[in-house]
């Protein structure tokens, strides 16, 4: 992995006040999980202008550069600051519910049968919003460094979303 994006992605796995990591049964033969998520004081409608649209990851998360779309649409080519490649494949969308469905196709990062959520809700208390991200994948190397690049792959986003919408 590039050393920009795991620098982009850098984060610590404790202390993660207002995000909710999930980790995993520590078993192989199951899909490893994490799920994290976070509030925005906006809108979700707002929210999801940005964060709904596949081909606009480079406009809120910041280790991605750019991303340039092939198949029609389904695919997405990220490219990362400071170098590498991520490309992902759109699974399902559902504008009606904010919510969108992706898997990885090829990537420097530690994972296989990476499948990803990214929804937006109404927050609870009904002000703003609750942007979560959740995954399914197949560590590959060790479980712990998978965990943490995911979580610090979504931490970086959620940073960066609290920067654009505030909270």
């Amino acid at each position: 992995m590039p050393p920009s994006w795991m620098a982009a992605c850098t984060f610590t796995a404790r202390g993660l006040a207002g995000h909710l990591p999930v980790g995993t049964t520590g078993r192989r033969d199951e899909m490893t999980k994490v799920k994290m998520e976070t509030e925005l004081p906006v809108e979700p409608e707002n929210v999801w202008e940005t964060v709904g649209r596949f081909n606009a990851l480079q406009e809120w998360h910041p280790a991605v550069e750019s991303s340039e779309m092939e198949e029609g649409g389904k695919v997405r080519r990220l490219r990362l600051a400071g170098g590498g490649e991520i490309v992902e494949r759109l699974e399902q969308l559902d504008e009606e519910g904010h919510a969108y469905r992706y898997s990885i196709v090829s990537s420097p990062l530690p994972v296989g049968r990476y499948t990803a959520t990214i929804r937006v809700r109404p927050a609870p208390d009904g002000k703003g919003s609750v942007v979560e991200w959740s995954s399914d994948f197949e560590p590959q190397g060790p479980e712990q460094e998978a965990l943490e690049t995911i979580r610090g792959i979504y931490q970086a986003g959620f940073d960066n979303l609290r920067k654009l919408f505030g909270g």
